[in-house]
């Protein structure tokens, strides 16, 4: 396991109580019996928090790397495959539960994952989509999205809220609940699981919004109709 990949299972960890809380604030009930997938799973923190309220999870990621980390730690109710969040290997309505965090942002087009996640999805079954969000003024979006970019080369563009329902509203999915959530960034630490280093690192120093800054999270459960 690299260094980078170690850091961000670190912070999984230090994150899944929380994560597992919001799980169950959002998306409870449970019936035990849903076969839920994550997409765009990385070292498996969702699929992690939904494993001891459902009977399956599938996994995804297009990286090997990190689908080997999740496997690590696995629940034994979870599976882990690589795959395509623009094209995932599943047929029409296979899932009770689908949800999609913090992968948006790394995708050229997001529609694209929007409506693969909608596709697998039952009629009448939820879907969790959480991701960084931009902002509304088009020149501050741009900035945040330089920034991101040179930390993370991933990176393609923060979705603004409204962009996010759009997409939501145009799959036939009806948002049920929501939250913007307030996080705490350490530019540092963010640099060591980008695995950002020399000159680069010190590029990005001097674009920082600062040594520890604040970015807005939103979380959404949708229904498909």
């Amino acid at each position: 396991m690299s260094d980078a990949v170690a850091l961000r299972v670190a912070l999984q960890e230090e994150r899944a109580a929380d994560l597992a809380g919001r799980v169950q604030r959002l998306l409870a009930p449970f019936s035990g019996e849903e076969r839920a997938l994550d997409v765009g799973c990385g070292t498996g923190a969702l699929a992690y928090a939904l494993a001891p309220n459902v009977r399956e999870v599938v996994g995804v990621d297009s990286s090997a790397e990190l689908l080997d980390a999740a496997r690590e730690r696995a629940p034994h109710n979870c599976t882990f495959l690589e795959a395509d969040a623009t094209a995932l290997p599943f047929g029409w309505g296979e899932f009770d539960l689908v949800g999609c965090v913090r992968v948006l942002h790394h995708v050229r087009r997001p529609e694209l994952v929007v409506a693969e996640l909608a596709r697998v999805t039952r009629r009448g079954g939820r879907l969790l989509v959480a991701d960084q969000l931009g902002d509304v003024d088009p020149i501050r979006s741009i900035e945040h999205d330089r920034f991101e970019r040179l930390r993370d080369p991933s990176h393609t563009r923060l979705l603004p809220d409204g962009d996010i329902r759009a997409s939501l509203d145009a799959n036939n999915l009806v948002v049920l609940s929501d939250e913007i959530v307030r996080e705490q960034r350490d530019l540092e630490h963010y640099l060591d699981i980008a695995g950002v280093e020399g000159e680069q690192r010190e590029r990005i120093r001097g674009l920082a919004p600062g040594a520890v800054y604040d970015v807005e999270i939103g979380w959404y459960v949708a229904r498909k109709l």
